[in-house]
């Protein structure tokens, strides 16, 4: 079986989006603002550093989230999040580079351009303080490998996302040079989410690397289990979008034993 056939429709259909999506003919120059320093903060702080996500809707997900894109994410920071996550693909997640503009223009933490790079162009659509590149996507469709991209993203002053689900992803990261490694816990094969998945998949990261959980962490127990499997931080969406944001980042930036109860 061609491993493209092993791909959920869904995805597969993202990753045709992606592919013919078209990228910028300028070059941008970021000076961007530091995820390391805003995981810092928020230890010190005693609060789990966490990206939370602005995700209007998903392949995953019922329905649209329609709340202004600024006032969330502002809500977001206020309540405790170190960092944000910006969806700018439109087809599949309701997103847009204009809305990555808005949010950043807004807050002072680092914002992640949550998107599906398959080409260098597309890193010159949008400034951000970091962008999203995927292992099984670049293995799949991707024009530049990933080792050229992580590459052309830094050249730009990007820091960079690389995200695994598999220790095979992870060590093609570290060959590739990654330092901030996303481990998701949602397989795009059958986009079922598991978080054995992390702990799994965890130990193969170097301790020199910044870890971090993505996809399936609702409640502050799962923060805690992520958090003891060793992750650095989390990403969370899903779960801070449904519903109040404001109440939900609080209870998932700080899991006391109050939010468990």
């Amino acid at each position: 079986m061609d491993a493209s056939d092993e791909i959920a429709p869904d995805v597969r259909s993202i990753l045709s989006a992606a592919r013919d999506r078209g990228g910028a003919s300028g070059t941008v120059d970021v000076t961007p603002r530091s995820l390391a320093d805003a995981f810092d903060r928020a230890e010190r702080d005693g609060r789990v550093p966490t990206i939370t996500e602005v995700k209007p809707t998903s392949p995953t997900t019922e329905g649209r989230h329609d709340g202004d894109p600024v006032e969330l994410a502002t809500a977001m920071v206020e309540n405790g999040a170190a960092a944000l996550s910006v969806l700018t693909e439109p087809e599949h997640f309701g997103g847009s580079p204009e809305t990555l503009r808005r949010v950043r223009d807004a807050v002072d933490v680092p914002v992640l351009r949550k998107d599906f790079i398959l080409h260098e162009a597309q890193l010159d659509v949008v400034e951000a303080d970091l962008v999203l590149l995927i292992v099984r996507f670049l293995e799949e469709d991707g024009t530049d490998d990933l080792e050229d991209l992580l590459d052309a993203a830094r050249d730009r002053g990007f820091q960079v996302l690389v995200e695994a689900h598999a220790r095979s992803e992870v060590a093609a990261a570290v060959d590739a040079g990654a330092e901030i490694i996303g481990v998701n816990n949602r397989d795009l094969a059958k986009l079922v989410v598991d978080l054995e998945t992390f702990e799994s998949v965890a130990p193969a990261v170097p301790d020199d690397v910044t870890l971090i959980a993505e996809s399936g962490i609702e409640t502050p127990a799962d923060v805690q289990r992520m958090r003891a499997a060793g992750a650095d931080g989390l990403l969370i969406g899903s779960a801070i979008m449904d519903g109040d944001v404001a109440t939900n980042t609080q209870a998932l930036t700080t899991p006391t034993e109050t939010h468990n109860q």
